[in-house]
């Protein structure tokens, strides 16, 4: 039941080119910059990534960005990374930009075993080219199918040696439904205890989930767009 590694080296060892990645964050908030890192410094290729967005230039995925290692991002919003957006535009980067409801339930679906999901998102639009549409009581929904990512990468503020992982405020965000969603789920957290020693009642993933957990270090913690009253 022991699923502590050493580092997020050792996490990451066998995430080879060209699979599939779900990342937790939103903005620059309960980013897994560890793993993150230990990506780049590895110079693993043409990455699929599922994430809400990607980061700024050269923080979080946009670091990955920078280095040429994605080729394709499943995200809802391009956000404040001007390297995701000229990738984008220049036809480097293969994007497929869904709502963000969407986007959570696909990964929800994944951890729940379910293969899709109908969802009224999307009905009409572009995003509803050659997909299946249902209608149920009088209403058209589409059909999306689950996310099936090889690996799914979380950050948490604190876990256990059985994986069970606790989420610090906003920095929740994605990461529970990220960190159900993987064949193999990698956990990085600031706070590493014993088994037992969390409240049950506060866990937000329990360790079924996750594979893989080591204690991360040296976190920015950076603040996307801070605003202060004028003094």
């Amino acid at each position: 039941m022991n699923k502590v590694v050493k580092n997020a080296e050792e996490a990451t060892k066998d995430i080879a080119d060209n699979m599939v990645l779900a990342l937790g964050g939103f903005g620059l908030c309960g980013i897994p910059e560890n793993c993150i890192a230990s990506l780049v410094k590895k110079g693993v290729k043409g990455l699929t990534c599922i994430s809400n967005n990607a980061g700024v230039d050269d923080f979080g995925i946009g670091l990955m960005l920078q280095n040429r290692q994605v080729k394709k991002m499943i995200s809802s919003y391009v956000g404040e990374n001007a390297e995701f957006e000229r990738q984008m535009l220049t036809g480097e980067l293969e994007v497929d930009l869904i709502p963000q409801g969407t986007l959570a339930t696909r990964l929800l679906a994944a951890g729940y075993g379910m293969p899709a999901i109908f969802t009224p998102a999307g009905v009409g639009t572009e995003i509803a080219n050659g997909k299946e549409v249902r209608n149920f009581n009088g209403k058209d929904y589409l059909m999306e199918h689950a996310f099936d990512p090889d690996f799914a990468i979380v950050k948490a503020w604190k876990g256990d040696t059985h994986g069970n992982l606790i989420f610090n405020q906003t920095a929740r965000n994605f990461n529970p439904l990220v960190a159900m969603s993987g064949k193999i789920t990698i956990a990085e957290v600031e706070e590493l205890v014993p088994a037992g020693e969390l409240n049950p009642d506060h866990i937000h993933v329990p360790g079924i989930y996750v594979h893989r957990i080591f204690k991360g270090e040296n976190y920015e913690k950076r603040i996307e767009q801070r605003t202060v009253r004028k003094k």
